[in-house]
């Protein structure tokens, strides 16, 4: 065998080479069940024998004069295979797999369900058959799941599980409440061992669904168990035992929802428990069970493992457990502790018990974070930041009253935007604004009448530390400078103008009281007699201060170059035209009516003259900022 046939050998081989590999492909395609493109040689190169050329034994030694050069296949057809419709098919198992599997599941039960009934009802099976079956029954179903759990049937193992251990949870109730066959503490051994088998079994099988299962039957148990009597130490030392048990479950497994299905029973078994039992004899330990509680969700939220930091995927249980159960278990922790002091020898302790809650969350603000803890630190923080500050917002009502109240919201939320500014923390300044809001809600709604002293009164005192507030926040935010929080909050510039605008509604309003006060209880005394001539002269007085207010603060606008002053004074102007036109035409005696339009005509006629004049060269091209 010459060169030449050796290298037509190579080429016959690399082509077979081709062809095996492309039968691999199209054969693995077929197997996925995925539309197929590939790339087929022409049929007849397929169907094609494969030829070696041996020379002849004479031409042995001797150079073959043309060395056969292979053909040029065609471009290989591309051939598209239709795979069979994924969904049909998925829909069809589903239905024969799923929905008559779990039907027929139904069908089964109920029928032995109305059998059992027909023996019981003539007396076939006494008591203890009664239980010894549901006991046989929910073992032989668990038993049975494990048979599909191996096959690969999961979603049905489960559902087998969970059958059978409400069969032996139910059974066991039978047993003791209905029956009086076992005792309670009987009973409860082996409605524990139900429930960590389901624990147990979870961690093996590495499913988050049987953790559900067995923390459903471990809440289940005390009601099950339940005789109507007080047992609080028996059931609040088996709720902890239980929430201790599920947090290292979120500990070391990604199942947020566990915890939160874990708080929501507590709650629900404390408030009942609360509610039917409590009484202040039982202070200290219901004092010490509430404290445990507290705690340990206090601090599950850093400990817990979300889904994100394993699948890198958001949950909606992650939120649950990272921000709705710190914030539930701080209100409800507070509101349990203000319950078990409302009463008279305790009662002055309810606003320290709240700046007890502040402190303890700044001190968790300050513990180092490790672990997952570290990993989650950012929503801790912010929640622990923003718990804080409302356990010290609620303690300025619990310690104070009436316009102290007022006025240490006011101060409160101002030294928190002052502290926001210095940090730069947008949660800060949100918070801090609420603080203000609350402030002045209080002020404009809880702000009672003054009380021997008509003017200058506490009331105005109130008034006058509020615009001393709103003074500070709008020199401080105006000076501010933007950051990168400002997408998160009420930006500086909207937090200033705001500011400004409050300062002239509330010196406004401030005045007013005193033009009501002096009209009212220094001239009139309450004399209902005199009630039309104390409207006319309070009414006289609040056009003319209005008025008089609108021009300060359009000499201030154009002193200032401020355009913003100027267009709050022009509008307090147009309120003034409004009240003279529509009010003291009617409600103004003669002379009175006439000192109304004359002020107004005049300072109307001023304004107009000031901005014709155009000092501030308001008309030309150039702007001014205000």
């Amino acid at each position: 065998m010459n060169g030449s046939d050796v290298q037509d050998l190579r080429e016959q081989l690399a082509e077979l080479r081709l062809r095996v590999a492309w039968l691999e492909s199209l054969i693995g395609a077929q197997q996925s069940h995925a539309p197929i493109v590939v790339e087929q040689p022409p049929v007849a190169e397929i169907a094609a024998p494969v030829q070696f050329h041996v020379p002849p034994p004479e031409s042995a030694g001797r150079e073959v004069a043309a060395t056969p050069t292979p053909v040029a296949s065609a471009p290989p057809a591309r051939v598209a295979v239709a795979a069979p419709h994924a969904t049909d098919r998925s829909l069809e198992s589903r239905i024969g797999s799923q929905w008559f599997n779990r039907i027929g599941i139904l069908a089964v039960l109920i029928a032995m369900s109305w059998f059992l009934k027909l023996a019981i009802d003539n007396h076939w099976i006494g008591p203890l058959g009664r239980v010894v079956i549901g006991l046989i029954a929910g073992i032989g179903l668990i038993a049975w799941s494990e048979r599909f759990s191996r096959k690969g049937y999961v979603i049905f193992s489960y559902s087998l599980k969970a059958l059978g251990s409400g069969i032996l949870y139910l059974s066991l109730w039978a047993a003791f409440s209905l029956f009086h066959l076992i005792p309670s503490s009987v009973a409860f051994i082996a409605m524990i061992a139900v429930t960590a088998f389901n624990g147990i079994m979870s961690w093996v099988r590495d499913s988050e669904l049987l953790a559900l299962y067995s923390i459903v039957g471990g809440l289940s148990t005390p009601l099950l168990l339940s005789t109507g009597e007080n047992h609080e130490i028996s059931l609040f030392t088996y709720l902890l035992i239980l929430d201790v048990a599920v947090l290292l479950l979120a500990m070391l497994r990604p199942w947020s929802r566990l915890l939160f299905a874990a708080f929501t029973g507590t709650t629900l078994f404390v408030a009942g428990w609360w509610i039917r039992f409590y009484t202040d004899d039982q202070f200290a330990r219901t004092a010490f069970f509430v404290a445990c509680f507290f705690l340990l969700f206090a601090f599950a939220p850093r400990l817990v493992r979300t889904v994100e930091e394993s699948t890198h995927k958001t949950s909606p249980w992650d939120s649950l457990a990272t921000i709705v159960i710190p914030l539930a278990n701080a209100a409800l922790g507070f509101l349990a502790f203000y319950a078990l002091l409302d009463r008279q020898e305790t009662a002055w302790a309810s606003p320290w018990l709240a700046v007890a809650f502040a402190a303890f969350y700044l001190l968790l603000l300050r513990l180092p974070a490790r672990g997952i803890a570290r990993r989650n630190s950012p929503v801790s923080s912010a929640l622990q930041l923003v718990t804080a500050i409302v356990f010290l917002t609620i303690a300025i009502p619990l310690k104070t009253q009436g316009r102290w109240l007022t006025i240490g919201w006011l101060v409160q939320g101002a030294a928190m935007l002052w502290v926001a500014r210095r940090l730069d923390q947008w949660l800060l300044r949100t918070l801090a604004l609420i603080g203000l809001v609350l402030g002045l809600g209080a002020l404009l709604l809880n702000n009672p009448p003054a009380s021997l002293t008509p003017l200058l009164n506490e009331r105005f005192a109130t008034y006058c530390v509020a615009i001393a507030v709103f003074v500070f926040v709008a020199l401080l935010s105006r000076s501010a400078e933007p950051s990168v929080s400002e997408q998160h909050t009420i930006p500086w510039t909207t937090v200033a103008v705001s500011s400004a605008l409050l300062i002239s509604l509330l010196i406004l309003i401030a005045v007013s009281w005193e033009i009501h006060g002096y009209w009212w209880f220094v001239r009139w005394r309450g004399d209902w007699s005199l009630m039309h001539d104390y409207r006319m002269y309070a009414q006289f007085t609040y056009s003319a201060f209005f008025m008089i207010y609108g021009a300060i603060l359009l000499v201030v606008g154009f002193w200032r170059h401020s355009a913003f002053v100027r267009w709050q004074a022009l509008v307090l102007l147009a309120a003034a035209i409004a009240k003279v036109f529509l009010g003291d035409i009617n409600s103004l005696s003669q002379g009175y009516r006439i000192l109304s339009f004359l002020g107004l005509g005049v300072l109307l006629l001023a304004v107009s003259f000031v901005y014709q004049r155009d000092w501030l060269h308001l008309r030309g091209p150039e702007s001014e900022n205000a």
